[in-house]
């Protein structure tokens, strides 16, 4: 049993690459918000995740091939940039709403900080237990 297969440690970290990339997009946004004719950009990860993991049932992770269940392949998500056409600002502009830009920006900050932080906290848990408890 790898102990960094944990669907939870491998969900977190495909949730660090999705900010990752989602905070590029948002200052590739931003950085376009007086080009006319440019559309923006946003990042598809949470409705990836949500399908793959519809179109499994959620189980548990086993250690014996005699226990129920099996654990949940995320390894296949991956955040996906989706541009947005469909919409505009003005007639002839760009579809960059820098308000919003800034609304997303902050909770992808916060999304990062929740991931890195829950992360770090397994890790020392982790480290904790190798130290045997010192």
């Amino acid at each position: 049993m790898n102990l960094f297969d944990n669907p939870v440690i491998v969900g977190l970290a495909k949730q660090l690459d999705s900010a990752a990339v989602t905070q590029r997009v948002i200052a590739n946004n931003v950085a376009n918000v007086n080009t006319p004719g440019f559309k923006k950009s946003y990042v598809s990860f949470q409705d990836e995740l949500k399908r793959a993991l519809n179109t499994r049932a959620p189980s548990l992770v086993t250690s014996n091939p005699r226990h129920l269940g099996g654990k949940v392949d995320i390894n296949q998500v991956r955040p996906r940039v989706v541009q947005e056409n469909g919409t505009a600002m003005l007639y002839g502009q760009n579809n960059v709403d820098i308000d919003e830009e800034m609304v997303n920006l902050a909770a992808n900050s916060i999304t990062y900080d929740f991931s890195v932080s829950t992360i770090s906290g397994k890790m020392g848990l982790l480290s904790y237990v190798i130290r045997g408890g010192r």
